[in-house]
């Protein structure tokens, strides 16, 4: 059990990529927060959970308003006594060619993507800090990295969150914070499914292995750096992208 006992925040885990996260977390012995901005769907995220085994509690949050972030950091410190790991995953698409973006989808990838991120792990810092251990999981994407046609938006956010990975790191290193990032690449989630034949082909003809990745591909590097198996690691990116960008 490589989490036995350790409370972990994954944010953006009622689906998809973070619903992998916390399934994989919750089968090396985590007590998973399960929170996400769809109150609907995380009662039935947390009985997926604890069907198979695990431990998990669903707590509804919008992680771009401060209030509900310090109102959810709150609560689970007072129910769980600690926070050992916090994933932050949420993240949204709002795709248009720069030239026709509006000014609204601009500010609303930005906010849950990045302000987001920076309030959960500000809110969880200090709890952290106080341990003076702790992890902090920032999932960002390839196109993070390089780029992407019609996602000025989203890939501004994920580029944000390294450079919010890399200060992080230097800051909470002194407290025993490790801090690092996951950057997927072409996987197979509800986002990637809409994506025309065309655009698909044309991503899988640049991956040198030939295939999309899976949630449980990243959900295996967001647990290697949470374990004690990434204890010497912060500040670093994790490509997890079949070869897309090396």
């Amino acid at each position: 059990m490589m989490l036995e006992g350790r409370v972990c925040i994954v944010t953006g885990s009622a689906r998809g990529i973070g619903l992998s996260i916390a399934e994989t977390f919750a089968k090396e012995g985590a007590i998973v927060v399960v929170t996400d901005v769809r109150a609907d769907l995380i009662e039935s995220s947390v009985k997926e959970i604890v069907s198979k085994g695990g431990k998990a509690v669903g707590i509804a949050a919008n992680v771009a308003e401060s209030v509900q972030v310090g109102a959810l950091v709150t609560r689970v410190v007072e129910e769980l006594g600690r926070i050992d790991v916090l994933v932050n995953n949420a993240g949204v698409t709002r795709d248009a060619l720069l030239v026709r973006m509006s000014e609204a989808d601009w500010d609303f990838v930005l906010d849950v993507n990045l302000k987001g991120a920076f309030l959960m792990s500000q809110a969880v810092a200090k709890v952290m800090m106080k341990q003076r251990s702790g992890k902090i999981v920032n999932i960002s994407s390839v196109v993070g990295l390089m780029g992407n046609a019609g996602q000025a938006n989203y890939s501004a956010s994920k580029a944000g969150l390294i450079g919010l990975t890399k200060s992080a790191a230097k800051e909470l290193g002194g407290r025993g914070v490790c801090v690092n990032a996951v950057a997927p690449g072409f996987i197979e989630t509800e986002m990637t499914a809409s994506l025309s034949e065309e655009s698909r082909r044309a991503f899988l003809e640049n991956i040198p292995l030939k295939r999309a990745g899976q949630p449980s591909d990243v959900a295996s590097a967001a647990l290697f750096l949470a374990s004690a198996a990434g204890d010497y690691i912060t500040g670093q990116v994790i490509g997890v992208n079949g070869g897309l960008y090396m």
